[in-house]
């Protein structure tokens, strides 16, 4: 399955799924000092996006030491983006990636796992890998959608307020099928590489 920029874009924001973290982001954000919380959230970010753009790049090579073909990469990355669009339509507790009381987030939860976790991880090598000659817009796509999840990391409280807890359910359900209609599409790809060639 080609991408383009925008196909590209899309499925990393359904994957990262920033309205769908709300739940999780702002009891973990309500827990640092108000002054502190934008450099903490642009921080996570931060290092979210230097751990996605490292397998990004490092992609090819992860593929040739496991060898592991692209074909397997792709059914994994579908079975795991199928498993993270389950979880989103059906839901799922916040309490996995609870922070102790009044502690200050580093890496994790926020970076790792919550924004660059294995199906984010899985998708961008699998973009670098089926065409590494545009890894420039791989990497504008990431950038984008790293910035969209910031500005919601950041304004996580006012959303919430905004749009309310029944809204924001209902646009995670939403994007968890849609990412399930992708990961069954990256499955039968893998599958029909595999078989046909």
């Amino acid at each position: 399955m080609d991408h383009s920029f925008l196909s590209a874009l899309i499925l990393l924001l359904l994957v990262l799924d920033p309205l769908g973290s709300l739940p999780i982001f702002i009891p973990i954000m309500n827990g640092v000092p108000k002054e502190r919380r934008r450099r903490v959230a642009v921080r996570e970010v931060g290092i979210a996006f230097v751990v996605l753009l490292g397998f990004m790049f490092a992609g090819e090579a992860f593929l040739r030491v496991m060898h592991l073909s692209e074909r397997s990469l792709e059914v994994a990355g579908g079975v795991i983006l199928l498993m993270v669009a389950i979880r989103m339509i059906f839901g799922h507790e916040g309490g996995v990636y609870g922070m102790p009381e009044g502690k200050e987030p580093l890496i994790f939860p926020l970076a790792v796992p919550l924004l660059a976790g294995p199906s984010a991880m899985a998708t961008v090598l699998l973009l670098a890998s089926r065409q590494p000659e545009r890894v420039l817009t791989w990497v504008a796509a990431l950038t984008v959608a790293m910035a969209v999840s910031g500005a919601v990391l950041l304004l996580c409280e006012r959303i919430r307020r905004l749009l309310g807890d029944s809204v924001v359910a209902a646009v995670e359900k939403l994007m968890g099928s849609v990412l399930t209609a992708i990961a069954v599409e990256m499955i039968l790809a893998g599958l029909k590489r595999y078989f046909l060639g």
